[in-house]
Parts: structure tokens; C-alpha cells; sequence
């Protein structure tokens, strides 16, 4: 039986509807398709034709006339209104129909939303990051490790997929934070994350210079930062859907060489190297699986969450999706897939060939020393000439891969601060072409900073940019976990579960298990930053250097406590409560969704039990 396509309608309390040009519609009006033919003329004519739907594209979109000054704005402006009496207060449903109502163009589908999940990414965090996991911790803590936020990370995905399908909003989760949490709390969980992918471009245009060192270090580094800053640049302009069909190659490349490198990696460990037969276990016996006890172990949280980083895109792709109750889910479950294929497989072969002695490991310069990967390292001990070359080709193409989604999650929350009234109005700007041009360019423009990569001390520049992303992702994970619990309680007092057209697979349990684990990894993370991992015979740190270390590893705490307390002053906004929670502003329904419902059931009843159990998992 054929399922009949879902009529999706999009609800606005108090207000109706969005009308044309919002991004829950397929229109546009007044706008031609980008690069479309006109029937007659000459060639000059096809040309100025060309060139001219290129330069209306960068227009701005119609605005919709849900969606403007008069209708949202006070005299205080975007997001907030100035009182009679001349104080300020923050207008929490207008920036949530702001949100709602977001021009962004709608043209992601299933693949685009799946690779992205699945390996969309995957860059230093895994090639070489987890190398300085191994030194820190050993082989057991960093499956340990990897498992906990794995775990947290799942449950944080189900949860954020069960908001995203019922509100594909621009912002995300940290439009959830605002929504269902408190407007200062989404003001600096918004900041937060844009601040992490603004930071982590430069960081990862400088690996992918570093990268190229490893075949002829003589060769200027800016030169390839040039070349790195354009692509990313041109591939982002492309639009969304430029961006997804980039993101989709890409991760088909970095699937492929991480499933090579497994199989490479058990042939190497049951024939051996050149040197040495058989390794097996062999290093888990000596050196031994763990390496400076529970705080080793602690000390590879922060890795590990900087290596999961990023698969909170998809949600935020949401709002760009053609399609998020059918897309969505699928993409969501394939995050399972990714924890345990490419993470723990991966890093299990790599404990098994890799001792945490290696010396290669110990002397990183920096996180994107492709030198102390411990996947060429891995390859290099077989005596391969060819592979470890072809491996770090995978790492050049990863970092631009991440540096390209830098630019897509930085750019899309810095447009979403704005329509909510949390940034300047003009990075709200979005174009003909459903991109928000200003905030691409602004974002871009922060990758300049990778000229460093030749500076002398750049590994110091380095440190302080992941420093800005260090904990960020805890904190958006344990924000998103939150408002999916307030969600539950506010929509159990008006609706049934059943009506949800996606519900988490955890439930609300798994939002308080991701919960409590983002707690306890910063809370690790704390620990390891004021009491940094010292070796035998090292002297101890004085009070500025153990100041130094924690601000490097804990830049991100004082971020939000300064955003969330200097915006809860300025509009002395309150916790959100269940009473006045906004469950029906830019909600997706589904008009026919019970009897879409009732079909799947029966069709499900025909499948053999493989079959159910795969679309569980997938």
C-alpha cells in the first residue's frame, strides 16, 4: 500500500498564517530560478541573463508579512519592545515567529541530511585529536571515554530529533534554549555556538596547512590557506543545497578511508608489521590500557566531545530541509552508525596498534599535528609507503569538510541571533537564494586569522581558538536535553504523545541520562583544568600558568556566564514557564498525519522481522 504524502501545514497561534515566502512554502515570489533560461535570443542575450539572475540573487528575499518591522517591532527594535514607561522587556513570541518564519531556502533532502549525520564532521577530532586522547589516557580510557559521550550524544540526537521534526525552525537548539528555557539562557547558548564554529574555521584551515607539511614542509602555508578560505567560500555561496551535495561527497570519502582503515588496520594486527609478528592485545598488556588513572580517563572527555562536535547539524539543518518528518528520523538513527563504526571500531583498532607511549604521540605540536595521527601512525608501523600518504589526504579533505560545515552552523545561529533580536539586525540579511549572505561573509571573514599558520608560535594561536570550542558542545548538548524535557511536561498538558509526528526513542529518560552525563563531563573538565595532568619528576605549575590552562581548556564557561547574566540585566527576562511556553508557534503539523500513521502500521505489519528491526536502528 502507498503511503499518501504528508500535507504539511504550518500553525501560528494568534497569528494564522505565514503567507507567501515563508520558509514552511515552496514560494518565492517575484524571483526566478538561478540560472534559468529564457525562450529566445542570442547567445549575448542568454549571457545578460545570466549575469543578471546572478546579481538579483543576492537581493534580498520577500520579506513575508508575518515577518516585518511593523508588524514584529516596538520602538526598541528587532526582538524587543520599550515600554510606555521606558523599560525594557524582551518579546519572546516575536522572535519565536521570527524563527518560524525564516526565509531560508528548503531544498536538503534524505541523502544530504544522512551523510551529513554520518559522517558530515568527521575531521581532526578523530584523525589526530584522538591521538593526544590516547597519550592522556590509554586505550581503555578512550573507549571508555568515547562510549560515555557516545551514549550522551545518542540521547542528545533522539531528543533534538523529536523537536526539530515537530518545529524545523532557523536556530535550532539554541532557539529552543530561548523558547523553552529562558530568552538569556538561548541568547548565550546562541553566542556559544557560533562563537565554537567561528573559532574552529581558522583552527581547521590551519590543520589542513599543517597537512600539507607532511609531504613538503618548505611550502608557505599561506598559500594553501588562500586556496582552503575560497573553496570553503564558493561552496557555502553555492547555497544549501550546494552545501549539502559538497557535504554529501565528502563524507562518502571519509566513510570509505575510515571502513579501509579498519580493514587495513585487523590485517595489520593479525599478520603483523615488518618488524614483530602477531600484535594482537599485545599493547594493552604493555604499556597497559590505562594511562594516569581516573584523571587520564577525565582528561579524554574533552576530546572526545570535541570529536562528536557537530552532529548536532543536522537539527540545525532542519530548518532547510524539504522534507524533516521523513528525512529527519532516518538521519537522526544514523547517528548510532557513526558512534559505533567510526568512533569506538575505529579507536579500538587504533589502541591495538598504537602503544600511548609512541613518541610521535607525545610530541604534537598541536591538535593538527598531522604527524601524531594516530591513524598514519597506525599504517606507517605495516611499512606502507603509499597508505599513510593516502590517509592524510583524507585528513586534508576532512578539515575542509568541517571547515565548510563551520561556516554553514556559525553562519545559519548567527542569523537566527538576529531574527530573534540576540544580534544586529543585518545579519538577518537573507537573499534571493533562501542564504543569509551576511552572516557566510562575516563568518568567512573570521577565517582570516589562518594566515597565522605561519606565524612562529602559532600552535599558542592554535590553543586559544579551540579554547572558545572547548566546552561548547557540552553546553548546547545539556541545553538541548533540557528544553526537550520542558517541551514533554508543556505538551503533555495540552496534548497527547501520539500526536507527535517523531518521538525519541529514549523518551524523557534519555534526555535526563544526556543530561546527567554533559553535567559529569564538565564537571571532569573542570577537575583536569585546575589540575592539569602533570608527569613524573615535572615541575608544579605556578598560579598564572595553572590560570592559563584552565581559561585554555575552560574559555567557554565564563562566555555564557557573561552573555546569559549581562542579557538577563539589560532585559531582566525570566525563566520560562509552563504556563506561558509557546508550544504552537512554528509547529509543523500534519493535517493527515493519523491516517498517514495508521498506514505505516499496517504496511509495517508485511515486513519480515529483519525488516523491523532495521528501520528501527535506521
Amino acid at each position: 500500500m502507498s503511503l499518501e504524502p504528508d500535507i504539511e501545514m504550518n500553525r501560528l497561534s494568534r497569528i494564522g498564517s505565514l503567507g507567501t515566502g515563508s520558509n514552511f512554502t515552496a514560494q518565492r515570489t517575484g524571483m526566478a530560478p538561478f540560472g534559468s533560461r529564457r525562450v529566445g535570443g542570442g547567445s549575448g542575450r542568454d549571457m545578460k541573463s545570466h549575469l543578471g539572475s546572478f546579481i538579483d540573487s543576492f537581493r534580498r528575499g520577500d520579506v513575508n508579512p508575518a515577518n516585518t518591522d511593523t508588524y514584529q517591532h516596538g520602538k526598541g527594535g528587532l526582538g524587543r519592545v520599550t515600554s510606555a514607561q521606558g523599560g525594557r522587556y524582551y518579546n519572546l513570541h516575536s522572535a519565536n515567529t521570527r524563527t518560524a518564519s525564516s526565509l531560508l531556502a528548503r531544498e536538503l533532502k534524505s541523502r544530504h541530511l544522512q551523510m551529513i549525520a554520518f559522517g558530515g564532521s568527521i575531521g581532526t577530532g578523530l584523525f589526530v585529536a584522538s591521538g593526544k586522547a590516547l597519550s592522556n589516557g590509554g586505550p581503555a580510557s578512550v573507549l571508555l571515554a568515547y562510549m560515555i559521550v557516545g551514549v550522551m550524544v545518542w540521547c542528545t540526537m533522539q531528543a533534538l530529533g523529536e523537536m526539530a521534526v515537530l518545529f524545523p525552525v532557523a536556530g535550532s537548539f539554541s532557539a529552543y534554549s530561548t523558547r523553552f528555557l529562558d530568552p538569556s539562557w538561548g541568547f548565550a547558548m546562541g553566542w556559544n555556538y557560533t562563537l565554537q564554529w567561528i573559532t574552529v574555521l581558522p583552527v581547521e584551515i590551519i590543520a589542513g596547512a599543517l597537512t600539507i607539511g607532511y609531504w613538503n614542509p618548505a611550502i608557505p602555508k599561506s598559500i594553501f590557506v588562500s586556496i582552503f578560505l575560497v573553496v570553503i567560500l564558493v561552496i557555502n555561496l553555492l547555497g544549501i543545497k550546494g552545501y549539502g551535495e559538497a557535504e554529501f561527497a565528502f563524507a562518502i570519502l571519509k566513510i570509505t578511508a575510515i571502513v579501509g582503515f579498519i580493514l587495513i588496520g585487523i590485517v595489520i594486527n593479525i599478520g603483523g608489521t615488518p618488524t614483530e609478528g602477531y600484535i594482537g592485545g599485545k599493547y594493552w598488556q604493555d604499556p597497559g590500557p590505562f594511562n594516569n588513572g581516573f584523571k587520564g580517563l577525565c582528561a579524554v572527555f574533552v576530546t572526545a566531545a570535541f570529536t562528536f562536535a557537530g552532529t548536532e547539524l543536522v537539527g540545525l539543518a532542519s530548518a532547510e530541509t524539504a522534507n524533516p518528518r521523513k528525512s529527519l528520523p532516518t538521519a537522526i538513527k544514523q547517528v548510532f552508525w557513526r558512534i559505533t563504526v567510526f568512533y569506538i571500531v575505529s579507536l579500538t583498532i587504533v589502541g591495538l596498534l598504537v602503544p600511548y607511549t609512541e613518541p610521535r604521540l607525545l610530541g604534537a605540536t598541536s591538535m593538527a599535528d598531522a604527524f601524531a595521527s594516530p591513524f598514519v601512525i597506525a599504517i606507517e608501523s605495516a611499512g606502507a609507503t603509499v597508505l599513510p600518504s593516502i590517509m592524510n589526504g583524507v585528513i586534508l579533505v576532512s578539515v575542509i569538510s568541517v571547515g565548510n560545515s563551520s561556516v554553514f552552523g556559525s553562519s545559519r545561529t548567527l542569523a537566527a541571533l538576529a531574527e530573534q533580536g540576540h544580534a544586529p539586525k543585518i545579519f538577518a540579511y537573507i537573499d534571493r537564494r533562501g542564504r543569509p549572505l551576511v552572516a557566510i561573509l562575516a563568518a568567512s571573514a573570521v577565517g582570516l586569522l589562518s594566515y597565522l599558520a605561519d606565524y612562529g608560535s602559532h600552535s599558542r594561536v592554535f590553543d586559544w581558538l579551540l579554547a572558545i570550542s572547548g566546552l561548547s558542545a557540552i553546553f548546547a548538548w545539556a541545553s538541548t536535553c533540557l528544553a526537550h524535557i520542558r517541551l514533554r511536561s508543556a505538551w503533555a498538558r495540552q496534548y497527547p504523545v501520539s500526536d507527535l509526528p517523531f518521538r525519541a526513542q529514549a523518551g524523557v529518560w534519555g534526555s535526563w541520562v544526556g543530561l546527567a552525563c554533559n553535567v559529569f563531563v564538565f564537571a571532569a573538565q573542570v577537575w583536569v583544568a585546575i589540575a592539569p595532568l602533570r608527569g613524573e619528576g615535572d615541575p608544579p605549575l605556578s598560579a598564572a600558568e595553572v590560570a592559563q590552562n584552565f581559561f585554555i581548556q575552560c574559555l567557554a564557561l565564563p562566555v555564557v556566564v557573561v552573555c546569559c547574566v549581562g542579557h538577563k540585566v539589560w532585559f531582566r527576562t525570566s525563566f520560562v514557564s509552563l504556563e506561558r511556553m509557546d508550544i504552537d508557534t512554528g509547529r509543523r503539523d500534519l493535517e493527515s498525519l493519523g491516517i498517514i500513521k495508521a498506514q505505516e502500521v499496517e504496511e509495517r505489519r508485511a515486513w519480515p522481522r529483519w525488516k523491523r528491526l532495521y528501520r528501527v536502528i535506521c
